[in-house]
Formats: structure tokens, sequence, C-alpha cells
């Protein structure tokens, strides 16, 4: 039997009457009040939530951004202190071994790697960190992280964080005091909308997630569970590991192009990506939209014509749109805009159409 985990904030969710579920080997809320609820009050006010079932990884050392640079795909010299950059890890043969943040402070960088990723991430930073002077320490269990998300997340925060928060930009972030306990404030978020994450000591964890309910009541803020996460994240056209990535698929065709930086001298994975590249890649993953009444679940086949053509990797009813949205993987000349697909749903094919991600733009600075 397998013995889940919880996070130090385990006993406010049952408190909040939190409906608590396996995830990645931790019990966390999926929801409080309701998942449309939840995902409705980030969008027009502000959701907290507890993403501490998420790794928290320090590399320090003379060779923390060199080692940080060969391991993944972008390039952590450019990041200057007190930003972040959204990265990849990748194997030799391009394929996804996660997504996270690194962030760069003056002496140290510090790694977001995903919940079910964590245990992974570390021995892959481990084997490969032989050659480079560095020290890895998994910081996981003595820390929080808590996302504060919404347009209304500035004006919760700001009362109770002894740093200015009006100039910091989107991927930036401070080391400051909130509520009169030590944190780093990142500007970063999971939803499309502006918000925070804050990272800060696992013995103050209930003071900390109180004081930002408190302060955020009268603005509509509500504790929110992974089930509008994930429907906020989706809309927000963002990449869930095990879905849009995982160690099958590479990022060219994930669509996540972007973050290769392959006049990088060298780095795990640069001759496949380079390849991916130059010859290009047979499938991509597009963004999926509903012509008619339905929700393209994660799985349901993809067809044009009445052939199919590949398979929705996440999908559910847009609760801001109010339609089905979803993500899936087609062969390159059906990835325009546009192009006219179906959905295979309970024996019927439900009109689809291709669409530009994200779905939805939000509040983000």
């Amino acid at each position: 039997m397998t013995v889940l985990r919880k996070t130090a904030l385990y006993d406010r969710h049952l408190a909040l009457g939190a409906r608590l579920v396996p995830f990645s080997g931790w019990e966390m809320p999926v929801q409080y009040e309701g998942i449309l609820a939840e995902h409705h009050a980030v969008r027009k006010a502000a959701g907290l939530f507890d993403v501490s079932h998420m790794g928290r990884v320090e590399i320090s050392g003379p060779d923390a951004v060199a080692f940080a640079n060969h391991i993944t795909v972008n390039d952590v010299e450019r990041l200057k202190p007190y930003r972040s950059q959204y990265t990849l890890a990748c194997r030799d043969d391009g394929g996804v071994i996660d997504d996270f943040l690194v962030y760069r402070m003056p002496d140290r960088l510090l790694v977001v790697p995903n919940a079910g990723n964590r245990e992974k991430d570390l021995d892959w930073f481990r084997r490969h960190a032989v050659a480079y002077d560095v020290e890895i320490r998994d910081l996981s269990q003595e820390s929080m992280l808590i996302a504060l998300q919404g347009p209304q997340s500035e004006q919760i925060l700001d009362p109770l964080a002894e740093a200015e928060l009006d100039s910091l930009r989107f991927q930036g972030f401070v080391v400051t005091r909130v509520g009169g306990i030590d944190a780093r404030v990142f500007r970063t978020g999971y939803t499309g909308e502006d918000g925070f994450e804050i990272w800060y000591p696992a013995e103050h964890a209930a003071a900390l997630w109180d004081r930002l309910l408190e302060s955020g009541a009268s603005r509509g803020l509500k504790p929110c569970g992974l089930g509008a996460r994930d429907t906020l994240r989706l809309e927000a056209g963002l990449a869930l590991y095990g879905h849009e990535i995982d160690d099958s698929i590479n990022p060219i065709e994930a669509g996540l192009g972007w973050t290769v930086k392959l006049k990088k001298p060298d780095f795990i994975g640069r001759d496949a990506l380079l390849g991916a590249k130059r010859e290009g890649v047979e499938r991509k993953l597009v963004g999926l939209k509903l012509l008619e009444r339905g929700i393209p679940r994660q799985g349901y086949e993809i067809l044009h014509g009445r052939v199919p053509v590949g398979r929705v990797v996440s999908g559910a009813i847009s609760p801001t749109l109010g339609l089905g949205i979803g993500t899936g993987f087609v062969p390159v000349e059906l990835a325009e805009p546009g192009t006219g697909l179906a959905i295979g749903i309970r024996g019927r094919h439900i009109a689809a159409e291709v669409v530009k991600l994200p779905f939805y733009a939000g509040s983000r600075k």
C-alpha cells in the first residue's frame, strides 16, 4: 500500500473542507468550494494554492551556472540575479525529462521541479554533476511553496510584504519578509494571470497561509485546488508534464522550441534538438476548440475526415469561454490554425478547429 505524502498545510485543507485526492504521491486538495467557483475567482479576483508538493532544489558552488547550462536547454548565463527563466531538461535524444523554472540568486540557483519528477530530476542532476564543482540540495521538506494568483494578487500581498511589489516585473523575484516571515516572492505562476509564488520556511506554513486568506477575504480571495489549477493552465496554453510533454516528446514538437538555445556550446540533447530544428518534425502540438457541445478528454481520438490522426493530451470545458478546449499532437500539415478536425466522443465525431495557443490571455504583467 502506497503511503501518500502530506504538505504542512494538510490540516488547513481539511479545516477548509477540501476534497483530497492522490496526486503524484501526495494527498492534495482537488477543490474546496468547487472547481468552477475557484477558477472564476482566479480570473476575476484571486486564488491561493498550496503547491508545496512540487520540489525545491538549490544548486550552489563555483560551477552552478555552467552546470545548469549543461543540463537545461535555455541559457542560464543570460539570467541576471533575481530573474527567472522557464526551461527544460532533456535526454540525449531530446525527450523531455521535466520542465521547470530556474531562479538566479547572486550566489546560487533555485529550481522548482514537478512533484512527480522530483526524485528523477535530483538523480539526473547528481549523475551529471560529477564533472562540476557544485552542491545540490533538496530543500523541499524544510520549505513551503504557495501560489497567489489573479488580478487582485498584488493588492492582497502588498500590505503584508516589506518589499515594493509594483516595480517587480514578471519572472522577477525579491527576498523579503511577508507577514513578518522571511520569504522569496516570485512574480510567476501557472494560471496566465498576474500573481506570485512564495517560498518560505515550513515551520511558518499555516501562519502565512492564514494571513493571506485574511488579507484577501474582502477582495474575493478563495483557496483553490488542483482542479482549478488544471483548467486555468489549460486555458493559458501552459504545458503539463505527462500530457503536453514527457520523455517521448521533444520541445520542438511541443511548441517549446523558443526555450532551446542552440547557440550554447553544449548541453544534453543539443544534437538531437538541432536535428529536429533543421529537418523538421512530423507532428506538432496544437490547441483544439470544439465547434459543438462536448468535452475533449485526454486519450480521445483526433480525426481528419474520418481518419484518426492523433489523440487529445489535455482537455476540458473552459469555464471562462464556455466551450470544449483541448490540446493534442497532429501531423504538421494539419497544425495550421483554422484547420478543421474532429474529436471522437462516445461514438460521435464532434467538429473541432485548430486554434493558436493560448485559448485565453489573462492579467499577467
